[in-house]
């Protein structure tokens, strides 16, 4: 907790400090630090001053500055501990543990019994990822306020972590009665507590301590009010949510839109998002703005929600209102964001390299920057190939080597395959090709960890964590943490399942992370990471002779690298003589940032070579009218008549599946091609034009048709394309007769079929660890 001091303040300088601390507390803390400033810029201003100001700077998240006012502070007064502690504060919150360190052990080295010196350090030790030293923390802020709740808590979690489940029971209970002297004290134990067990992922157990916080909510007082109540119901409906109880949880999220706190509604807001519950989120975050119209952090959620709800002209709009009541440091991604899903690629990766120049190696904007190239139609593939290099080479300095891991070297022991992933959730790519592998692999051959980075939680999250034999709930840990979980854990192969898409971890896997470290899935090409050993591929996506493209070693799978075979049953359309009779309707359910200028030049080649067809263009974009006009906008330019277009917003996925039945070509987008689209588009009897590009992104559809038997579908250019997609159009009886039996012939061939598949990725990955256990 911040402090201010007023005493031992010359009286000259006595106006100045009392106006720093009135204006912090009317919340003005802009004000108050320019106050402080002119403090301390006085002749002889003492410690105390600029230990005033350290705090006012460390609330603007003014780090540095911070950590030179409080260095000064503890200049001119040695002895004045509180700086030290803030100091320490400064240092961890600066992400600079082993300085934290440092400065905790000096506090206690002067004072053995300081509390709070002891609980904060031994929070800084569970964020490393160092339990005993967490564990040794505790106990000793026991010894030194064994009457002060937070520690006995504290202590109670760590054991808890640590599976000593009845030593914790003793230090939860011992807690209670402590905290009975504070105003609802009792259900704010319970009530950390079962945020604790919900981070651990301990469901049932944190289902057990809000019951109790319920239950004291009822008796003790003061009562709770409005916001409290709220808060409590948007846990439980976590809670509910991990359990599988939707429909409990979405009426607990229901109870507590009740709020009229800015920060309770935003919390809210963030759930129910994480939760799919989109609509329901903007609802709560307009209510928010209503309620708090003058405040920036209000309008900047909106502007977020709306972006990524693909609702762009509505997030500048709330954008713009944010900035004009406060400065918002985040615009310049937002608007990259922005202009990327509105497939202005090159403004989206320039705002994106500004920002991770900026920001430097860890930047995550380095990711985007990365995600971005692969769309643009002006960057060769070995330009792609460099920019990846040169943005990631920095993380792999001082990286561990594999060798250093101490894991058995047998190459046919049961492989401990650790996933690394946030996204098994409904419709979500990974969740779709994942969860029939995880329900084939051979668990006599392989133990598996799921290390779930995700804050979404739905029946295939459950599903997910049932298919796997062990589930670890990462969000909440630090990189260092989820480091040393995993080699505590032994895992043989880490297989990472993000590549640079969200809640990725690319750092972590750049400095080693397992002796065996592979990528799947998440990210169509090299990550260009260094470290990440193997890349699965095939050998359209990833030809012979095109090693150099990629920063890993490719393991090839025999047929596809993505094998399509939905859990879900999506009924096969009837297609007869009628569809055969209408106008030729080409289709693509691609993103927007897919359709490109060189896209939309080359679709509209084919149209104009197939008179009276038409175009359905389907994306989450399409809801918002601005994107409509845009896109119309572009086609037009390129000699299109809107009158043929379609344009259609989002749907839920069975009644996406449905809608291809309303096409009957559909066109692959370049140079980004479509994955899961692509093969959900075949699966629902629609075949693809498809252009055969340079890297693993612009070759995607190459590997699915190839694999389909269809090579006549593949083109090399731009004007065999075009062709393509005039001679299959023209001939709509035998469009018709392989649009009625696609779905069967994909069925019949080895690349659809999962189990053939699994057993195939299961050899990959022994191969990987053969070659480990073969290496020095």
């Amino acid at each position: 907790m911040n402090q201010e001091i007023t005493d031992v303040i010359p009286k000259e300088l006595t106006a100045l400090v009392e106006q720093g601390v009135k204006l912090r507390q009317e919340g003005k803390n802009a004000e108050a630090v320019q106050v402080y400033q002119q403090a301390a810029a006085m002749p002889g201003a003492p410690g105390v001053v600029f230990f005033n100001l350290g705090n006012a700077l460390m609330d603007a998240g003014q780090l540095p500055e911070a950590q030179r006012a409080l260095q000064e502070a503890l200049q001119r007064d040695p002895t004045m501990e509180p700086a030290a502690l803030q100091l320490a504060r400064c240092s961890v919150r600066m992400n600079d543990p082993k300085q934290a360190r440092e400065l905790f052990a000096q506090i206690l080295k002067a004072n053995p019994n300081h509390f709070t010196a002891w609980l904060e350090a031994g929070h800084l030790c569970r964020q490393l990822g160092i339990p005993a030293q967490a564990l040794i923390s505790y106990q000793r802020a026991v010894i030194a306020a064994p009457d002060r709740w937070e520690g006995l808590l504290s202590l109670a979690r760590e054991l808890e972590d640590a599976g000593r489940f009845e030593e914790a029971a003793v230090q939860y209970h011992r807690a209670l009665p402590l905290a009975a002297d504070k105003a609802g004290g009792i259900r704010q134990v319970h009530r950390l507590m079962g945020r604790y067990r919900l981070e651990r992922g301990d469901t049932s157990r944190a289902l057990e301590s809000l019951r109790q916080t319920l239950g004291m909510m009822r008796i003790e007082k003061p009562e709770p009010d409005v916001n409290e109540r709220a808060d409590v119901q948007i846990d439980l409906g976590e809670i509910l949510m991990r359990l599988g109880l939707h429909a409990e949880a979405h009426r607990a999220f229901e109870r507590a839109s009740v709020a009229t706190s800015e920060a309770v509604l935003s919390r809210l807001a963030a759930q129910s998002f994480q939760n799919n519950l989109w609509v329901e989120a903007q609802e709560v975050l307009k209510r928010n703005v209503e309620l708090h119209p003058d405040s920036a952090t209000a309008y900047w959620n909106l502007a977020h929600s709306y972006a990524e709800s693909w609702m762009m002209e509505e997030a500048m709009e709330a954008l713009a209102k944010a900035e004009s009541l406060a400065p918002q440091p985040g615009a310049k991604s937002m608007r990259a964001s922005v202009a990327g899903r509105l497939g202005d690629v090159d403004t989206a990766m320039r705002l994106y390299r500004e920002l991770s120049d900026m920001e430097g190696p860890r930047s995550p904007m380095r990711s985007s920057a990365a995600m971005s190239s692969l769309y643009s139609d002006a960057m060769t593939a070995e330009e792609v190939a460099t920019l990846h290099r040169e943005l990631f080479a920095a993380l792999g300095e001082g990286a561990r080597a594999a060798s250093s891991f101490k894991n058995e070297r047998n190459p046919n022991k049961r492989l401990k395959l650790g996933l690394i992933s946030g996204d098994f959730h409904h419709q979500h790519p990974v969740n779709i090709f994942m969860q029939p592998v995880l329900a084939r692999l051979d668990k006599q051959q392989f133990e598996v960890t799921i290390y779930h980075t995700g804050v979404s939680h739905d029946d295939q999250t459950q599903l997910a964590r049932k298919r796997a034999d062990h589930w670890v709930a990462c969000a909440t840990l630090t990189e260092v943490q989820l480091v040393r979980r995993i080699e505590a854990d032994g895992i043989d192969i880490v297989m990472d399942l993000a590549g640079h898409t969200s809640l990725q971890r690319v750092a972590m896997y750049a400095q080693r992370v397992a002796p065996v470290q592979a990528t799947f899935l998440g990210y169509p090409g090299s990550t260009g990471v260094p470290n990440i050993d193997w890349m699965l591929a095939d050998s359209v996506v990833v030809p012979k002779g095109a090693e150099a493209l990629c920063t890993e070693q490719v393991m090839r799978l025999p047929n596809t690298v993505f094998c399509y075979a939905p859990e879900a049953t999506y009924p096969y359309p009837q297609y007869n003589e009628t569809h055969a009779q209408r106008p030729l309707t080409f289709g693509s359910f691609n993103n927007v940032p897919k359709l490109t200028p060189h896209t939309i030049k080359l679709w509209s080649s084919v149209l104009k070579a197939v008179p009276d067809s038409r175009l359905l263009l389907k994306a989450p974009s399409f809801k918002d009218e601005s994107a409509i006009k845009v896109f119309s906008e572009r086609f037009e330019k390129e000699g299109i008549d809107a009158s043929r277009l379609e344009f259609r917003g989002p749907v839920g996925l069975t009644d996406m599946m449905a809608e291809y039945a309303d096409v009957d070509i559909a066109l692959d987008p370049v140079p980004y091609n479509g994955g899961t689209t692509t093969l959900q588009a075949m699966w629902m009897g629609v075949p693809v034009v498809v252009k055969e590009g340079n890297n693993f992104v612009s070759r995607m559809g190459a590997s699915f048709m190839r694999a389909a038997a269809l090579p006549e579908w593949v083109a090399k250019d731009d004007a065999e394309y075009v062709k393509i997609a005039a001679r299959m159009a023209k001939d709509r009886k035998a469009l018709l007769k392989l649009k009625q039996g696609l779905r069967e012939r994909q069925l019949a061939l080895p690349a659809w079929n999962v189990d053939t598949y699994t057993r195939d990725m299961e050899k990959a990955l022994r191969s990987m660890w053969t070659q480990f256990c073969k290496s020095k």
